[in-house]
């Protein structure tokens, strides 16, 4: 294996480490960015499982993890943000 993909695997390897840990340690303002670094975290994971020759472990993460799993988490944290109506107690714009 040449140099430079040992060099690649590393630097994976601490951005993988980094993210995670950035996601963890977020303050509470900070949702959205933890949501964004999750889906980042899970395609970067999914480049790793490329490297480790898995592409469909790869795909099912780069889907499932990254994809369907971000894709909820923002309407989550899009529908807690909503402020609620003191009248009728439902969301605004419901």
């Amino acid at each position: 294996m040449s140099a430079w993909l040992w060099a690649f695997d590393a630097v994976l390897l601490l951005t993988l480490v980094w993210v995670a840990w950035r996601v963890l340690a977020h303050r509470e303002g900070e949702l959205f960015r933890a949501v964004v670094l999750f889906i980042a975290f899970g395609l970067l994971l999914a480049v790793a499982w490329v490297r480790l020759k898995a592409p469909d472990i790869a795909l099912a993460e780069a889907a499932i993890g990254a994809g369907v799993t971000g894709a909820l988490l923002l309407v989550t944290l899009g529908r807690l943000k909503r402020p609620a109506d003191p009248e009728t107690g439902r969301e605004k714009g419901s």
